[in-house]
């Protein structure tokens, strides 16, 4: 409804369906006067002209306060403690008061004038009146509203949905700012980033100095001079090559004799500090030269062809040089170093100094005992087999337990005797004997025999038609091992008919350092199968597919190409399912099939994987840790977790091309002090 008062001569209409209740307009009037106290009490009433009261005097201030004092006297017995203390902070706050700041306000759409029109001629202070009450209303329905939240009549209440709402709007807002912001500093990012690499690509010519190529940054590092000259070498001889083109014979002969010059500067050296005192006389001379060049020579289309000439024929040298690389490594792993070479004669001279009654070995009634643990390792080299055995006494748990059963050639016969003789294994039972004394094994019995004593493999292995460059006979080389011509390496597949009274017999490869105790490999359940060993069909190992002829039919019938592989080096073998199984047998019938070399290459492992096909169990893989003679990436956590670390591949440790990293392993167990290995100079 609506409610009007008279005030100054005309009549306050609140246009509202809900108006506020009578006692709001009392308080309105209260206020007003309140305010009109105030205003004559602190000297703060304008008049109708706008003049202000002039408070430079110290009279006109002890009135002011003498008038302050006045108005509060009366003001007290109508309102509370508190209503006053709110009215002097919110005067304090906002300093002195003036209607001015009234007249400036424009009242609110829902307030109109009734009765007596305002106007400039009319009294201004009547008017200044109905400003003040308009906007005293307008304050305090204002304030009403927000200090009365609950009050459902107030068509200004925000419910909790939509001041909820209002704040997801807000976080929103400031999600979407907050975005725009950080791509806009990806941004500069980027364009600063840009902006710095085209800063680099941009070459700096200076007359006298070689600049095709951009220079990388301004602080040139420790060997920047080195590639320098280097360049200036490469794009001497592509100006050769252009000036003979153009029969510009003077340029030529200029060019090369700086080419000449800056080589022998550069010598071998692959650092600034290796470089010759007059290097950077040098890179001036050719710098000027090569300016000169440029202007006369240079040409884009053939540049770029002599530079793409040039780096075909470095990419066939390279490669030529790497077949080399790998022929002279093999050929390196598959002979015998002087030091072990001369160990060898040494022992061998000492061996047959002897009187035959001093060469035999304690404890032989342990040779036949299948309660013991029994080791077959198959070897020519005197210190990889004394590696193997002190290794693995000095991690034994039980050393007097431990049998080791050596066979070699009749060539190092001798020196393994001795070795042992004079370094006798503690506790541990040594008995070493030579293949050529196995009457058993020969050829009418042994297809491998057979077969080497055959024409074709003699001229497979010695004739001169075969390519013998180091290019072309690198390819074959490791196929054509001198230890495939010895029974040594086929020995593996008789250990029956070697050791005829035993149960269980652990293989170790004399490229092998033990590490821990071995005992509990002879209680592995191998569940029927007859030989334990670890698979190395992970990640950077091979399956069957690698090893075998998968085009013959015999092949692919039989096996499973994704078969996993598995490694020789530690293998637990079952001597009772071998004999039962014929494994022998099975041996000999792929091996007989594979004479022209059809089914496989020469070698061991593929014959050992095709004869033990599905009765292999695979051991825990720390049991057999392989790479060290290859792989540099060998994680050091596992070689030191391992119970046995293999050598395979050409980098063995007695050679100088082993991996330094590697080397300490098989190392510490070298008996250094030994006066035949210093004498040998093995120890350096």
């Amino acid at each position: 409804m609506a409610i009007k008062r008279r005030l100054s001569g005309g009549i306050i209409h609140r246009n509202k369906s809900n108006g506020p209740h009578f006692s709001i307009v009392v308080l309105v009037l209260f206020s007003f006067l309140v305010f009109s106290i105030l205003f004559v009490g602190r000297g703060l009433l304008r008049s109708a002209s706008n003049d202000q009261i002039d408070f430079s005097t110290s009279s006109s201030k002890q009135d002011l306060n003498w008038r302050e004092r006045l108005a509060l006297q009366h003001l007290k017995p109508l309102f509370s403690r508190e209503v006053m203390d709110v009215i002097k902070a919110y005067t304090d706050d906002l300093g002195p008061l003036s209607l001015d700041s009234f007249r400036k306000n424009n009242l609110s759409s829902s307030w109109n004038f009734v009765g007596q029109e305002i106007s400039a001629g009319k009294n201004t202070t009547s008017g200044q009146s109905k400003e003040v009450a308009a906007n005293v209303k307008r304050e305090t329905s204002r304030g009403k509203q927000e200090d009365n939240s609950h009050d459902d009549h107030s068509n200004f209440f925000e419910s909790p949905a939509k001041l909820e709402r209002r704040k997801l709007r807000e976080k929103r807002r400031e999600k979407r700012a907050a975005d725009l912001v950080k791509q806009d500093d990806d941004v500069i990012v980027k364009l600063e980033t840009a902006a710095i690499e085209r800063s680099k690509s941009v070459d700096s010519a200076v007359l006298g100095k070689y600049s095709i190529w951009r220079r990388e940054n301004e602080n040139e590092n420790s060997d920047s001079t080195v590639r320098l000259m280097r360049d200036q070498v490469i794009m001497a001889r592509v100006y050769i090559s252009l000036a003979r083109m153009k029969n510009k014979l003077d340029l030529v002969h200029e060019l090369q004799n700086r080419l000449k010059e800056s080589q022998r500067a550069l010598g071998e050296a692959t650092a600034d500090s290796d470089l010759h005192h007059s290097a950077p006389e040098k890179i001036k001379a050719m710098g000027q030269v090569l300016s000169k060049g440029r202007e006369q020579l240079y040409d884009c289309k053939l540049v770029t062809g002599q530079l793409r000439a040039m780096l075909q024929s470095a990419d066939e040298q390279v490669r030529s040089l790497k077949k080399q690389s790998t022929f002279l490594s093999q050929l390196a792993a598959k002979t015998i170093p002087n030091g072990i070479h001369c160990l060898s004669m040494r022992l061998t001279i000492e061996y047959y100094l002897l009187p035959q009654e001093k060469r035999k070995f304690p404890r032989s009634e342990n040779l036949e005992n299948p309660n013991l643990y029994h080791y077959a390792l198959f070897s020519d080299n005197v210190l990889a087999a004394s590696v193997v055995v002190s290794s693995t006494i000095a991690n034994a748990k039980e050393p007097g337990k431990h049998v080791f059963h050596l066979v070699t050639d009749k060539l190092n016969f001798g020196a393994m005797n001795m070795w042992f003789l004079l370094n006798p294994p503690g506790k541990a039972t040594i008995h070493v004997e030579n293949v050529d004394e196995f009457k058993w094994l020969n050829s009418s019995y042994c297809p491998v025999l057979r077969q080497l004593e055959s024409a074709a493999m003699k001229e497979y292995y010695f004739k001169s038609a075969h390519p013998t460059t180091l290019s072309a006979g690198s390819s074959n080389l490791k196929y054509r091992n001198p230890k495939y011509l010895s029974m040594l390496n086929h020995l593996r597949f008789y250990l029956p008919q070697v050791y005829p009274k035993l149960d269980k017999i652990l293989f170790l490869d004399d490229d092998i350092v033990v590490q821990k105790d071995l005992t509990g490999l002879w209680s592995v359940d191998l569940h029927g199968k007859v030989n334990g060993a670890v698979e190395t069909c992970g990640e950077s190992f091979h399956r069957f597919d690698k090893y075998l002829n998968f085009s013959n039919p015999h092949i692919s019938s039989n096996f499973d190409p994704n078969a996993c592989g598995w490694a020789y080096g530690m293998n637990i073998f079952d001597l009772k399912v071998w004999k039962e199984k014929d494994i022998t047998g099975i041996y000999h019938k792929w091996q007989n099939m594979n004479e022209d070399r059809v089914l496989w290459k020469l070698g061991t492992l593929p014959p050992g994987l095709m004869t033990f096909y599905g009765l292999t169990h695979p051991l825990d893989k720390s049991w057999h840790v392989l790479g060290l003679g290859y792989s540099p990436t060998v994680d050091r956590s596992e070689i030191e977790s391992a119970a046995v670390v293999h050598y395979n591949g050409n980098m063995k440790p007695w050679l100088e091309l082993a991996m330094t990293k590697y080397r300490p392993y098989w190392t510490k167990y070298v008996k250094s002090d030994h006066p035949y290995i210093r004498s040998c100079k093995l120890s350096e």
